[in-house]
């Protein structure tokens, strides 16, 4: 057992884990993804247990900025420092909170007010704050007056303003007051751009690691006249990383808006062996890609449908490098790979202190 390093632990409705020490937690998490998987020689990766977050989603309040109250959506646990976000978020955690005191913030029960999400990012190289607002406010040129005074002060690098009209903390309908409305990451000597408003890994030091451990598990086999297919691509992470091991990289991501960042960091990393196209998965047949093929596979948490794991067994390829956020999806997936066989497995302790965490496995085709 652990003593709680959060004075909030057990009211927010974030950690569940922080009374089990690190080990116990790992511990954990590896039966769990046993259980699903079956393989017995499950390699664990972690980090640092704390301080490793480089986003949080705060919600404003009377009192400031919070989180949801554990098992009660509606009631918000005021934060001044969260524990498992890094320094420089508790930052401007703290100028947040200081400049947005009393602001007209958004009541859950009500259904009226303005100010409704701070969503604070601090990867390694900037920073950025969305101020997300309530499309139907009538006091939206106030609040979006606050944020511009707000802006001239802050040590944020760059600042947002993003509109909704229910309960997120994301959408398309933004604009910038200051700096810019990407954020630029390195990997492996890689840099890689990314939406202020789109998904990127939270946690950047196993971020490293996963894409290092995909790296590594593709550099042991006969790839130098092969090509790559990095499904669900996103932004081009993988494929960009692993590209100088093929002749050439196909990116393939369903959202346009990705593919655009993915083609801007092939030409930012003066790569010329890559491709990206905004796809749906399922589709695959309409592009031609050339054997011997590798693919590494990163789906959304509802893993792949049927459609698209046929189209992938008619692809044949050497080997499948499965890049899971949902490993009770990831355990029904693989089952329908019935000529392969899983090779390696990985946990991956994305998020410590919490249940949750992603798995690596290497699948290889059965000669």
């Amino acid at each position: 057992m652990a003593i709680p390093l959060c004075p909030y632990y057990g009211a927010c409705g974030g950690c569940s884990l922080q009374h089990f020490d690190h080990a116990m937690q790992l511990d954990i998490k590896k039966k769990a993804l046993f259980s699903l998987i079956k393989f017995d020689n499950i390699e664990i990766i972690s980090g640092n247990p704390y301080h490793y977050r480089n986003r949080l989603d705060l919600v404003f309040h009377p009192s400031g900025l919070g989180f949801r109250k554990k098992g009660e959506w509606n009631k918000i646990i005021d934060i001044e420092k969260c524990a498992i976000g890094n320094e420089r978020l508790n930052t401007l955690l703290a100028e947040v909170r200081k400049h947005f005191v009393n602001s007209d913030y958004y009541d859950l029960n009500r259904k009226t007010g303005t100010f409704r999400y701070a969503v604070i990012r601090t990867p390694k190289e900037e920073s950025s704050i969305s101020f997300v607002l309530d499309a139907k406010s009538t006091r939206i040129s106030e609040a979006v007056e606050k944020i511009k005074t707000y802006s001239a002060v802050s040590t944020a690098d760059n600042i947002i303003v993003t509109y909704v009209e229910r309960d997120d903390s994301i959408s398309e309908d933004f604009f910038v007051v200051k700096g810019k409305d990407m954020l630029v990451d390195t990997f492996l000597g890689k840099k890689l751009a990314y939406s202020v408003q789109g998904f990127f890994q939270n946690n950047p030091e196993i971020a490293e690691k996963m894409i290092q451990l995909v790296y590594s598990l593709l550099e042991k086999y006969p790839t130098k006249s092969a090509s790559l297919l990095d499904l669900y691509g996103g932004v081009g992470t993988f494929g960009i990383v692993c590209s100088g091991l093929f002749s050439h990289t196909t990116i393939v991501e369903s959202f346009a808006k990705s593919i655009d960042a993915a083609n801007a960091n092939i030409l930012a990393n003066n790569l010329k062996n890559i491709s990206a196209y905004a796809l749906e998965a399922n589709k695959l047949r309409r592009l031609k890609l050339c054997d011997p093929l590798y693919l590494i596979t990163d789906p959304p948490r509802s893993g792949m449908d049927q459609k698209s794991i046929d189209i992938i067994k008619e692809l044949s390829p050497e080997v499948i490098i499965y890049v899971s956020c949902n490993p009770q999806q990831l355990a029904k997936d693989i089952l329908k790979f019935k000529k392969y066989q899983l090779k390696s497995a990985y946990l991956l302790d994305m998020f410590p202190q919490t249940y949750h965490y992603e798995a690596v496995v290497e699948l290889v085709k059965i000669a």
